[in-house]
């Protein structure tokens, strides 16, 4: 370490250095590059880049020793570094970056202008990244997040597989992959397999992504064409045990969700930089990481954007779009079962009794206590850590399933049942005597009124009752309605929801 005998702050404030030009680090390069111009020294330039240990290495020609002398860098001692220095760091989950320069005087920065085009172009400014020297290679380590490794452990418990694309060294990512437990510790990349793998090798293993035009037509009658991986097969076997993807590019990102797709699995992608925009919008569902971390494009690409960028908010986000999709599947269950119920009432009281056993507006009010208020019952119920516990729903299960079918079809059968025993003798359990062929004729037109209007009576006091033994079979169904599946206790968390005991009471009560 240089001891100047000043703060860093002075330091750089008072430097006298003059940009040049600047290459920004990207993930095909995985390097940057600066050109720095200091008057004090007569207009030298230097050349400082920095970047992956294996890409840079290459540029390097000399090396500064420990007594601070420039040496010669032979094959022999690069090799030595990676697999030494590099995978000694990388094992303990390390990111390395090693950082070398040059330098050129104003007449050798000219003479190298105008042999590349004044620098015009990116390419022709990474021609001074030649003949580098060495100076020395840092070790960075990026500790997970509290609570990943019991996160992707309840992953895996769910059902949900898994994968990291990263564009660290291979080492680094098995090292932070078994942190991470997304692989087991007796995993070693080095004897071969699927499970880790490089991006290079993966894309030249499933022979990169092509084009294929469909039938469709698009607006101006050209043939829509769609991404598809080139060997399928190869890849189905790869990711079949692919769990690991380093020194990766966001076009590995978007080849492997391509082919996840092509499988019929649901992806999810999480990502924040630009270049991941392409596989957040072709995944099923993108995950912004950080709302301040994340890039604009990435934030538009995504279908949702995680404020804490915390892994350990995906669990959120799947136990609450899986407690979404079970409150629809509870309303459906719930609502078929009273249009079956209600359109056969209707029509066996119409066959029965020649008019409707149900009115207008007892149908009106069966909608808004069955539609609008069932609906906000049944879906407000809260999520619950055991939604994590089962696998997720295929891309091609009904979301009607079997079990629903059986509690629809069980339930309508017992309520048309107790319905018809109420309609065809309700007049004699509830002693309501009338007869659909009574006459009204008789010498006394008192008489025959009173008569007339007992009979209307009778028979709507019969078609009242009806109508609230439907409701309250409705209601109490509306509880029922609260499980699927199995879960055979309705009544367990009954007390975790206040509003669906609120609606429902205030259905009892009106």
């Amino acid at each position: 370490m240089l001891n100047t005998g000043c703060k860093v702050e002075e330091m750089l404030n008072k430097r006298e250095s003059i940009s040049v030009f600047n290459i920004p680090f990207n993930s095909t390069r995985k390097r940057a590059t600066s050109a720095v111009k200091n008057p004090r020294l007569g207009n030298k330039v230097s050349v400082f880049c920095k970047g992956g240990p294996d890409v840079v290495l290459e540029f390097c020609d000399s090396i500064i020793n420990a007594e601070g002398e420039e040496d010669d860098l032979t094959p022999e001692m690069k090799k030595d570094i990676l697999n030494n220095i590099v995978k000694n760091y990388a094992r303990k989950s390390y990111r390395t970056i090693l950082v070398a320069h040059s330098s050129y005087s104003d007449t050798e920065w000219k003479n190298l202008a105008s042999q590349n085009n004044d620098f015009a172009t990116e390419d022709d400014k990474a021609t001074v990244e030649a003949g580098l020297t060495l100076v020395g290679i840092f070790a960075l380590q990026d500790p997970l997040r509290d609570g990943v490794p019991a996160a992707v452990d309840q992953c895996h418990k769910s059902g949900i597989m898994v994968r990291m694309c990263t564009g660290d060294i291979i080492d680094t990512a098995v090292a932070i992959s078994k942190e991470a437990h997304i692989i087991p510790e007796s995993v070693d990349p080095e004897k071969g397999g699927y499970t880790c793998m490089t991006g290079k090798d993966f894309r030249e293993a499933i022979g990169g992504l092509i084009n294929e035009e469909t039938d469709e037509k698009d607006d101006d009658g050209n043939p829509i064409t769609i991404d598809k991986v080139a060997k399928q097969d190869v890849f189905d076997r790869i990711t079949a045990d692919l769990r690991v993807l380093a020194r990766s590019t966001p076009e590995d990102k978007y080849l492997l969700v391509t082919g996840l797709r092509a499988q019929g699995k649901v992806v999810a992608v999480t990502g924040d930089g630009t270049n991941d925009a392409p596989a957040l919008s072709k995944a099923d569902v993108g995950f912004a990481m950080g709302d301040e971390n994340a890039s604009k494009v990435a934030r538009k690409a995504s279908d949702i954007v995680l404020m804490d960028d915390n892994f350990c908010s995906i669990l959120t986000a799947i136990k609450y779009g899986r407690n979404v999709y079970d409150n629809v599947k509870k309303f459906l269950q719930f609502q078929l079962t009273v249009n079956v119920v209600a359109l056969f009432i209707v029509f066996a009281g119409s066959v029965i009794f020649a008019e409707e056993t149900l009115t207008s507006v007892q149908m009106l009010w069966v909608n808004l206590i069955m539609d609008t208020f069932a609906a906000l019952a049944l879906a407000t119920e809260p999520p619950k850590p055991s939604l994590l516990d089962r696998s997720p729903q295929s891309r091609t299960e009904h979301i009607v399933d079997k079990q629903m079918w059986r509690v629809i079809i069980g339930q309508s059968i017992y309520q048309v049942a107790w319905l018809l025993v109420i309609l065809l003798a309700g007049k004699d359990i509830f002693n309501l005597p009338f007869n659909s062929d009574t006459e009204f004729i008789t010498s006394n037109a008192q008489i025959g009124n009173t008569a007339q209007f007992e009979y209307e009576c009778n028979k709507t006091a019969l078609y009242t009752i009806v109508f609230q033994a439907f409701v309250f079979m409705q209601v109490f169904n509306q509880i029922n309605c609260r499980k699927l599946g199995q879960d055979l206790n309705i009544f367990a968390d009954f007390f975790n929801n206040w509003l669906f005991i609120g609606i429902v009471t205030f259905t009892f009560v009106v």
